[in-house]
C-alpha cells in the first residue's frame, strides 16, 4: 500500500518507519522544508529521531499537494492544535475520497473536538473512512524495531482490519477495535496523568505514590470516557492502561518530562521556552478540565494539573489537596 504520513516529528517518522518495514511505500510530509530536505538527502531525521536510518521506500516532501496525489490513505501525525489547519490545507488537493488514520493524541481546546470529529467536519463527503491508532509506543523504540503493540480503531471494521494487515510486522503488532471514542480519549487523557507522574518524580516522591496516581488516574479517565461513549475494555487495554503505564513510568515520555520539571520548580513558561518537543498533555489539561465540567465528572488529578499548569498552583499544594480529599469508597 501507499501511505502518506503527515507529520515528520518523532512519532510520525516512527510510523513511517513501521509502515515501510511492513512493506509499504511511504511519503512523509514535514512542515519544515529543511527537515524534508534532510530526510531526502540523508535518509535520516536527526532533529526528531536521531540514530534511525529511514528505508529506501520512504520519501519526504514539504508539499501537501504531492501528499494528496501520492495516496488516498492519509496518516495524520501532527499536533492536535494544528490538525484542523493541516487537514483543511490538504482537502483542495484531494482527487477523491480519502481514508484517514490519526496518530494524534489530543483534544482541540477551542471546540473540545476529537480528531475523528475534526476530520468529519473538514472533509465531509470527501471522507471515505477514519481510524485512530494509539497504544504504548515510544517513537524511538518503535523505530528501532523493539517489539511494540497498539490498537487501530475504526467504525469501519474493514478499514481497521486493512490497516492492521498492512501495518503489522514481527516488530509492530496491531489489534483492531471499533471503539474510536474510547481509543481517542484514552490516548489523549493519559498525557495529563503522565504530567502528574512527572511532578511526583520532580518532588522526589516514591513508588507508592506513583502507583496510586496511575491507578486513580486510570479510574478518572475511564469514568469520563464511558460517559462520552467509550467502552470499559478499551480503557483496560493497550490504548488505556498500556499507554498510561508507559507514559507515567518511562523516561522517554515528553509529558512526564514536563511534569518532572514542574516538580523541580520550573514554571510552564520556562519549560515551553526551552522545549524542542510538543507535550500534548499541556493543552489536553485544558480540554479535559472543560470536558469534566461539561459532563459533571469528578477528575481530581486532572483538576490539580490544570491548577498547576494554568492557575499558578504549586505542585506540592496540588498533591496535598489530592491526599486530603474527603474519604470515600474506591469505586465511587
Amino acid at each position: 500500500m501507499r501511505i502518506s504520513v503527515i507529520g515528520a516529528g518523532a512519532f510520525g517518522t516512527a510510523m513511517a518507519v513501521a509502515a515501510e518495514r511492513a512493506g509499504n511505500e511511504v511519503l512523509l510530509w514535514a512542515h519544515d522544508p529543511e527537515v524534508a530536505r534532510t530526510i531526502a538527502d540523508t535518509h535520516t531525521n536527526p532533529d526528531y529521531l536521531a540514530g534511525i536510518t529511514l528505508g529506501e521506500n520512504i520519501r519526504a516532501t514539504n508539499d501537501l499537494a504531492e501528499i494528496a496525489r501520492f495516496s488516498d490513505t492519509l496518516f495524520m501525525v501532527v499536533p492536535s492544535h494544528h490538525f484542523r489547519e493541516v487537514l483543511t490545507n490538504i482537502r483542495p488537493h484531494l482527487r477523491g475520497a480519502a481514508r484517514v488514520i490519526s496518530g494524534t493524541k489530543g483534544i482541540e481546546n477551542e471546540s473540545l473536538d476529537r480528531m475523528s470529529e475534526i476530520t468529519a467536519e473538514v472533509l465531509r463527503d470527501q471522507l471515505a473512512a477514519f481510524a485512530t491508532l494509539s497504544g504504548p509506543t515510544f517513537a524511538i523504540e518503535t523505530a528501532k524495531g523493539i517489539p511494540s503493540a497498539a490498537v487501530i480503531a475504526s467504525r469501519n471494521v474493514e478499514f481497521a482490519q486493512d490497516v492492521q494487515r498492512v501495518m503489522s510486522s514481527p516488530m509492530f503488532r496491531l489489534y483492531h477495535s471499533d471503539d474510536v471514542v474510547g481509543v481517542e480519549l484514552a490516548g489523549s487523557l493519559k498525557n495529563v496523568i503522565a504530567i502528574a507522574a512527572g511532578v511526583l518524580e520532580g518532588l522526589g516522591l516514591g513508588y507508592n505514590t506513583n502507583a496510586a496516581l496511575i491507578t486513580r488516574g486510570l479510574r478518572e479517565i475511564t469514568r469520563l470516557g464511558i460517559v462520552m461513549g467509550g467502552r470499559l475494555e478499551t480503557f483496560a487495554g493497550l490504548a488505556g492502561m498500556g499507554d498510561l503505564v508507559l507514559t507515567c513510568t518511562g523516561a522517554l515520555s515528553r509529558n512526564r518530562t514536563v511534569g518532572v520539571q514542574l516538580g523541580q520548580g520550573k514554571t510552564l513558561d520556562e519549560i515551553l521556552r526551552d522545549a524542542k518537543f510538543v507535550a500534548e498533555g499541556i493543552k489536553t489539561a485544558k480540554s479535559a478540565q472543560a470536558l469534566a465540567e461539561r459532563h459533571q465528572i469528578e477528575m481530581p488529578i486532572t483538576q490539580e494539573m490544570h491548577r498547576v499548569l494554568y492557575e499558578g498552583e504549586s505542585p506540592r499544594a496540588g498533591i496535598t489537596r489530592l491526599m486530603t480529599r474527603a474519604l470515600k469508597s474506591e469505586v465511587a
